[in-house]
């Protein structure tokens, strides 16, 4: 995600890094490049555009602006439900992690006798680390990154070895975290009681990855997609034959703004349709699995945690 200093105007308007001038340049040089031809053809040579007004064009803008802001407010709402799908994965990891704390560790009834209660310390460590696994896990299944470095040291090496076989290896994780749950309420270490709350906390996480999911394998259709695609590239490169008669000199300038303004918003709205990537204006699920795996290690009493990741030329990952 990209950080821009919110009090410096001017250099707003400087930056060209996760802006849409870098996605859009190539495109808006020809667009210019062709107003330019079309202007120098009609001040020296006979005019191309064979009377054609400006009236076309303005009730085309009016229709393609309408077009072109419900696409983006369409991909804006994909972006902005991805941040408060992992801002709720902040909240039920944390507050699972309490639960572990809270509820898990002898009872004072215990409910089977085929294995002695474990200490309690090692257990919490094992699913709070666990949950952390879960949260790199989703992180790295969203961005379909395929490694498992960072889950080392969270689970044991024999679950690491076998998750490679998984096609959905969060769900994997966090159904292993059901399971030893189990384990732990048989063995007398969690109450009949707390079981069920522990169970809708994993019912939760599983919510969230099936919401994260649907954003990531329902894109925007491509049918529409490419109809503003179409649309905007057509307005643009006839634009100059219809208000040269009016403009001008000037044509190639103003073809330029009102072409930028177009392919910008564009750029903007097919840029933040996918929030889960690792473009510039992505969201920062590095950063969230990093804060996340910070919390949750201090509520084991840990002071060894690694450290927040912080913006790298102005962009968290």
């Amino acid at each position: 995600m990209l950080l821009l200093e919110r009090r410096n105007w001017l250099k707003q308007i400087a930056t060209i890094r996760g802006t849409t001038l870098s996605r859009v340049w190539l495109r808006l040089t020809a667009v210019t490049v062709v107003a330019t031809v079309v202007t120098f053809v009609h001040t020296h040579y006979e005019s191309p555009t064979g009377g054609l007004s400006t009236i076309p064009f303005s009730l085309v803008a009016v229709a393609l602006g309408i077009f072109l802001g419900f696409r983006n407010n369409t991909s804006y709402d994909r972006f902005w439900e991805g941040r408060k799908l992992w801002g709720r994965l902040v909240n039920t990891t944390r507050s699972l992690s309490r639960q572990v704390l809270m509820m898990v560790g002898p009872q004072s009834e215990p409910t089977s006798g085929d294995a002695p209660p474990e200490p309690a310390t090692e257990v919490h460590r094992e699913l709070v680390y666990r949950i952390i696994a879960y949260v790199h896990a989703l992180r790295l299944h969203l961005r379909d990154d395929t490694r498992l470095d960072d889950l080392d040291g969270f689970i044991t090496p024999e679950e690491r070895d076998a998750l490679p076989a998984q096609l959905n290896r969060p769900l994997a994780i966090v159904r292993v975290l059901g399971d030893r749950l189990r384990q732990l309420w048989q063995q007398g270490q969690i109450h009949p009681m707390h079981l069920p709350v522990l169970e809708g906390s994993l019912t939760t996480l599983t919510d969230i990855q099936g919401a994260c999911e649907r954003i990531k394998s329902t894109p925007i259709p491509s049918s529409y997609t490419v109809l503003i695609h179409r649309i905007v590239a057509v307005y643009t490169f006839a634009l100059p034959f219809g208000i040269v008669d009016t403009v001008g000199a000037a044509t190639p300038v103003v073809v330029a703004i009102i072409s930028y303004a177009f392919f910008g918003l564009d750029a903007v709205g097919e840029e933040i349709e996918e929030p889960f990537g690792t473009d510039v204006n992505d969201l920062p699920l590095s950063t969230l699995s990093r804060m996340i795996e910070i919390n949750l290690r201090q509520t084991l009493g840990e002071t060894e945690t690694p450290e927040v990741l912080r913006p790298i030329d102005g962009v968290l990952q």
